[in-house]
């Protein structure tokens, strides 16, 4: 079978006795595991000065290869170019962009010495598989180091519409960049659309059918929704409830209802809406005061960027300037986390709630409303108040859909969730849990690799 490299900004190395973090790490090893093979990323240490010479751990039949970046490129690559330019562009917040020159060139420069120092690993016929914004050029600068084989790149976050992207600074040598691979891989229609549109506006591309023919090139494209593992998460869930933690909660509870959002700390998620929104609730449905508590998990992130660190100040905020006008001797309305908790702990948390939360202003797709809805009791499940401009939303119609910046609306979906008949809820969780199936994390991992192994085949069949 023939041989896959992934390529991702950070590579998830197995430690004994430490589950695999995050879902998606375990398709990708699923797949190397499967093929055999190569991944190749940053290993998360920041040094002193810039490598090429990767770190290699061999576990079963993967090798892990991993490069530290320097304090510069982690500042301007990482943080900089990646995380202060292309992530709130694509995320539809421009007023959050900061581009700098030694950005944009620390940006280049990192792709190019990740793409010198893979070559040196790469045997030739293999399949290559490049993950998310971080590395939107790597393909060209394989190509660059005589890489012919086929490389697929897959888009985790959402792709913004050719009037956003034109307020990038270089678009069009990233639009350059993107066509130099052989499969282009959206969240969503939509995405795809945009990309499309890009294309078409900037180079005169021509699209027949699922490919794009542009400057001597035909790359193909497709929609591939990211999944989860619904029958691990179900049985998390159900076994979640044994759990001293799950049971203490429930007895905390009494006769309130839950209403958790469960989010990475991130101006893209909403939750200073989602904040307003629950005051809106307390506010507007008085009989929800004693009756209801709101549980706000934010995993730090990006702390050493201030957009991030204001955010944090303000939800805090937030949290005390709710409790303090609502709260009584028995009664905190919000619990406001900013703590990371293991997947585990979060879906028995999932299990307890009434309502799941799930409102950014942008995102790819989010696996969090998706894990929500794997985590209910079928027999008496809670409801999701999910954010149109959520990825998932064009596959979970059975959850209760809002505009995420209409915090009266968010309000009201949340009552309508609270008041929902049984019979309802598990209309609606019915529809849901089996889109859920049906678009599983490893029906996206066969799809995206049953496509790129056509990219190769086709090749192989023309030269």
């Amino acid at each position: 079978m023939t041989r896959l490299v992934v390529i991702s900004n950070r590579v998830s190395i197995p430690e004994s006795g430490k589950p695999q973090a995050g879902g998606l790490a375990v398709a990708i090893t699923g797949a190397l595991n499967e093929y055999g093979g190569l991944w190749f990323g940053w290993g998360g240490k920041v040094s002193q000065s810039s490598t090429s010479r990767p770190t290699t751990v061999q576990h079963d039949n993967i090798t892990y290869a991993t490069l530290p970046l320097s304090k510069e490129d982690y500042d301007d690559y990482y943080l900089g170019f990646s995380n202060e330019v292309v992530w709130p562009v694509f995320h539809f917040n421009l007023g959050a962009m900061d581009f700098r020159l030694n950005y944009a060139k620390a940006y280049q420069r990192v792709n190019e010495r990740f793409a010198s120092s893979l070559s040196t690993l790469l045997e030739g016929g293999e399949l290559i598989w490049v993950h998310d914004y971080h590395l939107l050029p790597l393909g060209k600068a394989l190509r660059g180091q005589g890489v012919s084989d086929p490389i697929g790149f897959f888009l985790h976050i959402p792709f913004p519409s050719y009037d956003l992207l034109r307020a990038l600074p270089g678009y069009r040598e990233l639009l350059d960049d993107l066509l130099h691979y052989n499969l282009l891989g959206f969240q969503t229609d939509n995405d795809l659309h945009a990309f499309r549109q890009a294309v078409i506006e900037t180079f005169d591309a021509v699209v027949f059918g699922d490919t794009i023919e542009c400057n001597g090139k035909q790359v193909r494209t497709g929609v591939y929704p990211v999944g989860i593992d619904v029958d691990e998460l179900a049985g998390e869930a159900e076994r979640s409830c044994a759990n001293e933690q799950a049971r203490q909660l429930k007895q905390d509870l009494g006769e309130r209802d839950l209403i958790i959002g469960a989010d990475r700390l991130d101006y893209s998620k909403g939750l200073v809406q989602r904040f307003n929104a629950f005051e809106a609730l307390l506010t507007h449905f008085k009989h929800r005061r004693q009756r209801t508590m709101f549980m706000q998990i934010a995993s730090p992130s990006r702390s050493a960027i201030p957009e991030y660190d204001e955010l944090r100040r303000q939800l805090e905020e937030m949290a005390g300037h709710i409790n303090g006008t609502y709260a009584d001797l028995d009664w905190v309305p919000v619990h406001y986390l900013n703590k990371t908790y293991p997947r585990e702990a979060l879906i028995g948390l999932f299990r307890s709630a009434r309502v799941g939360l799930v409102t950014p202003l942008r995102d790819g797709m989010n696996l969090v409303c998706k894990e929500f809805v794997a985590a209910q009791d079928p027999d008496d499940p809670g409801v999701l108040v999910l954010s149109e401009l959520a990825g998932a939303a064009h596959e979970l119609s059975g959850a209760l859909l809002v505009n995420p910046y209409d915090v009266h609306a968010i309000a009201s979906a949340i009552e309508q969730a609270l008041n929902m008949p049984l019979d309802e809820r598990r209309e609606r969780y019915q529809q849901m849990i089996g889109m859920l199936r049906r678009n599983s994390l490893f029906e996206w991992r066969r799809r995206f690799m049953e496509h790129l192994s056509q990219q190769q085949a086709d090749a192989q069949s023309s030269a």
